[in-house]
């Protein structure tokens, strides 16, 4: 995170910004300005974490930025801890019950949907959460666990459970979270002979059309 005074207003402006461009239901003109500006919880927790982060990281002003951290946590429903690194035009949407841990990096033009956990799976102190680089989505009650990193231009399903790194441009879903697409190209096979459930669709449709032209043919003789 950068620090200078100019910078620091860019990052919030760009956090503004991801709203209007992120999420259709915000209406034009100057009511859509006003009602991002009062109504999105999401924002107000990204904007107040930009200020206790300083505290925290540069400052290194102890208890203080914790407590802060909690009191937006009671008022928008987001716990982000003041430990995170989060890049500019991060948007949240709806945001209630997002947690985000402390050694969390998030990169540039993220999204995140209500629900989302960036946790960890172990007590040891270091790096212990997720990386998210830039340009991903994260769907709603998705679960992102453990010192992993998700790719640049990923999208990950709503309820998945990640617990492997995720290669750039991929879409995942699933309890494992399983890769079912990277860029444009679907996935037939996973680590470990794990089928992907893109493929398992497309297989049971080719079947279908299979039978389906059998009785055809028994029908016209």
């Amino acid at each position: 995170m950068i620090y200078g005074v100019r910078s620091f207003i860019e990052t919030i402006r760009a956090d503004f910004r991801a709203i209007r461009e992120r999420d259709p239901a915000l209406p034009d003109g100057p009511l859509g300005f006003f009602e991002a500006l009062l109504c999105y919880p999401g924002f107000h927790a990204v904007f107040c974490h930009r200020f206790i982060h300083i505290l925290h990281a540069k400052l290194r002003i102890p208890l203080i930025p914790r407590l802060l951290s909690h009191i937006v946590r009671f008022l928008t429903g987001v716990e982000i801890h003041p430990g995170a690194k989060i890049g500019k035009g991060f948007f949240i949407d709806h945001g209630m019950g997002v947690v985000i841990g402390e050694t969390a990096q998030i990169g540039d033009n993220v999204t995140l949907y209500h629900g989302v956990t960036l946790g960890g799976t172990s007590w040891k102190k270091g790096k212990r959460h997720p990386t998210v680089e830039d340009d991903v989505v994260i769907g709603a009650g998705a679960k992102i666990l453990g010192n992993i990193t998700i790719g640049r231009g990923s999208r990950i399903g709503a309820g998945s459970v990640v617990l492997k790194d995720v290669p750039p441009g991929s879409t995942v879903v699933g309890v494992p979270g399983v890769v079912v697409k990277v860029g444009d190209e679907k996935v037939r096979l996973q680590e470990g002979g794990v089928t992907s459930l893109a493929w398992r669709v497309e297989e049971l449709e080719r079947r279908v059309a299979h039978l389906e032209s059998l009785l055809l043919r028994a029908e016209e003789r």
